[in-house]
């Protein structure tokens, strides 16, 4: 192969380079909004079944604030939602990561009464093992409803574990490190909603939606 040969190649290869990748990138931004319409309506339909109607006169979604709060599994803000009813509170719900799943981060959704009950935990997003950790889903098991009406007697209450730890959340067959860090999760952030209920509430927070933009 002559020199001229190898120039070509190599021109060849870079300028197919430069189009691969501008499509990737241009694929990437015309889907980038359509995703995020997605996601956000997945968390309203969530939110919705969590804290049904009767339980809210407000709009949950525009009720986004975000919170900075270590409890919740990350350094970054996270959404949280806050319920009305006339006027009186009558719910929160956050998006909580349990960072140390199997695959991965866990994103779950946890709402709970202002005295501290949990309304129910659904699960937004996650990697683990399909047939194993996927149980979590709750479209693949009714395990994630088992949080419903339970309530964190502090930070020492030990029944918040799987059962091979002691405590009284079922662990899956072949996967006890997903159930486990995602009773953690609940746990933790179930705490810290409700010690700080009053107070969030009334907390003027930043806006989902403007810090969004």
């Amino acid at each position: 192969m002559t020199l001229n040969s190898m120039q070509k190649n190599g021109l060849l290869l870079a300028a197919f380079a430069v189009v691969a990748t501008s499509l990737v990138i241009g694929v990437q931004v015309l889907t980038e909004d359509k995703i995020a319409m997605q996601q956000q309506q997945q968390v309203l339909r969530t939110l919705n079944q969590l804290i049904p109607p009767t339980m809210h006169d407000n709009d949950l979604y525009q009720s986004c604030r975000l919170l900075e709060n270590p409890a919740l599994g990350s350094s970054k803000p996270q959404p949280l939602y806050r319920a009305w009813v006339n006027e009186e509170p009558t719910a929160l719900a956050a998006e909580v990561i349990a960072p140390d799943g199997y695959s991965g981060a866990i994103r779950l959704l946890v709402a709970i009464k202002p005295g501290g009950e949990v309304l129910g935990v659904r699960t937004l997003r996650h990697q683990e093992t399909p047939g194993l950790g996927d149980k979590i889903e709750v479209e693949k098991s009714d395990w994630i409803k088992s949080f419903a009406e339970k309530q964190v007697r502090g930070a020492d209450d030990d029944r918040w574990a799987v059962q091979r730890d002691g405590g009284m959340f079922d662990q899956f067959t072949g996967a006890t490190i997903t159930p486990r860090a995602v009773v953690s999760a609940v746990k933790r952030a179930t705490l810290e909603l409700q010690q700080q209920a009053d107070v969030l509430f009334n907390a003027d927070l930043p806006h989902c939606q403007e810090v969004q933009e």
